[in-house]
């Protein structure tokens, strides 16, 4: 019986599988959410703390096969084209990246100003969470200036590689890639293949290794995709239908229309195909952005479904891990509502000049976003400051924030990756990057 069962939900199509867990962990977790109400908060927290663990393993296998991957694709990728191909296609993807953060600003900013978001009793809800502001200030300090940004991206790679900081192992392996592919055309064998041929052909075999994982950490989300949700659920559901609900609507708005409407907009008028079908494509990674909230725990399974769209991996391995870092259109749709709802509390005055300014801000600040769970919670510091608020206002919507971000930040990354894999594939389609030819 036990083997039938066994049979039965492997031969289920994982999507499947995948949506029937969170259903019930959605299920789960609102009813655990409720008995909290009469059990005790400290009750719901010993029982949350029993399942997290099944859940946070998946954040972590996909956290540890992410930087292999981010190396050894990248390193492949450089060394296959000329220093001019990926320098074009280097400036396609930045550009990319560019349009849709200000798309997704100005989309951002002008749905929060149509919906206005406001909340009654604001001051007694940013009370529950003021302790935690410091802390995130204090985190958030420092670092932020143009020199320390351009002295992190030429760190001791070794060191890169243990911490898991992206932008270092990207410079680090595009440096890499680019001087193998110099090495190999300046110095042809007379006889046989260059040894530095024969290094890139192990580092293609190491890539493949590192999928054939990801096969098997993917076989996990089931488990892993219930205890996430009904963790989330337990802990932050019934904010979504009580005090912060009119700012859940907004956010979640905003980040449907960018997902179902604005993105296929864009596939449809430049790729001239069906963007539904590539939606579908990408089902993969943006369920796993949704349900661990990072960009860069989604990051393995963008790059495995690139790989399977036939998509290049000259592109895809510095598309899809810069995208990680620095392309956050669901921030640039999340910061807004909070900006617009601190002037309607405030009763600032936002003029077009405002507006504009409040663009730029969002547009900066996404970059800094930085693919972790919550990371848009610090850059609220910068878009208020920005706004004239001073420390006391700037805590109490910060404050605010913390308190619907857990389920907010599940949309807000959805929406990230959505963008990462949507530039990979237009990029890739105009620039003949796609490989029809594979079967």
């Amino acid at each position: 019986m036990l083997k039938k069962i066994c049979s039965g939900y492997c031969s289920t199509p994982l999507i499947y599988r995948i949506g029937a867990a969170f259903v019930i962990g959605i299920l789960a977790g609102m009813a655990l959410s409720y008995a909290g109400t009469s059990m005790g908060q400290e009750w719901l927290h010993r029982v949350v703390a029993w399942i997290s663990p099944f859940g946070t393993v998946l954040i972590a296998m996909l956290k540890m096969i992410v930087i292999p991957i981010i190396f050894f694709s990248l390193v492949c990728g450089a060394s296959s084209l000329s220093v001019k191909k990926f320098g074009k296609l280097g400036s396609g993807v930045l550009l990319w990246y560019l349009f849709t953060s200000i798309a997704a600003s100005v989309f951002g900013v002008f749905l929060a100003t149509v919906m206005n978001p406001r909340m009654s009793n604001a001051a007694e809800l940013s009370g529950r969470h003021l302790m935690q502001v410091g802390q995130l200030r204090s985190a958030g300090a420092g670092g932020g200036s143009v020199s320390s940004f351009v002295n992190g991206l030429f760190v001791n790679p070794f060191e890169a590689l243990a911490s898991g900081n992206f932008l270092p192992v990207i410079v680090f392996a595009m440096i890499f890639g680019i001087a193998a592919r110099t090495v190999i055309d300046h110095e042809q064998q007379a006889g046989g293949r260059h040894p530095v041929e024969q290094l890139i052909e192990m580092f293609d075999a190491a890539l493949k290794v590192c999928f054939k994982i990801i096969d098997w950490i993917i076989e996990y989300f089931p488990i892993g995709v219930l205890a996430l949700t009904t963790a989330n659920f337990a802990l932050y559901g019934v904010e979504l239908f009580g005090p912060y609900m009119r700012i859940a609507l907004c956010v979640v708005t905003g980040v449907l229309l960018m997902i179902f409407v604005i993105y296929p907009l864009l596939v449809a008028l430049i790729c001239r195909e069906n963007p539904y079908r590539f939606l579908w494509g990408i089902r993969s990674p943006i369920v796993t952005a949704f349900l661990t909230r990072s960009s860069a725990a989604a990051l393995p399974v963008s790059m495995k479904t690139a790989e399977e769209l036939k998509i290049r991996k000259e592109l895809s391995s510095f598309a899809l891990p810069l995208g990680a870092t620095i392309n956050m259109d669901g921030v640039c749709i999340h910061l807004p509502v909070f900006a617009i709802l601190a002037a309607n509390i405030f009763g600032i005055d936002l003029s077009v000049t405002k507006l504009a300014v409040l663009v730029v801000s969002v547009v900066f600040a996404s970059v800094g976003a930085g693919g972790i769970p919550g990371g848009s919670i610090f850059l609220l510091f910068m878009v208020l400051a920005n706004m004239g608020l001073d420390d006391a206002q700037t805590a109490m919507i910060v404050a605010l924030a913390i308190g619907i971000n857990p389920l907010l930040d599940m949309f807000e990354t959805a929406c990230n990756v959505t963008g990462d894999n949507v530039c990979n594939y237009i990029v890739a389609r105009k620039g003949g990057m796609i490989d029809d030819s594979r079967g």
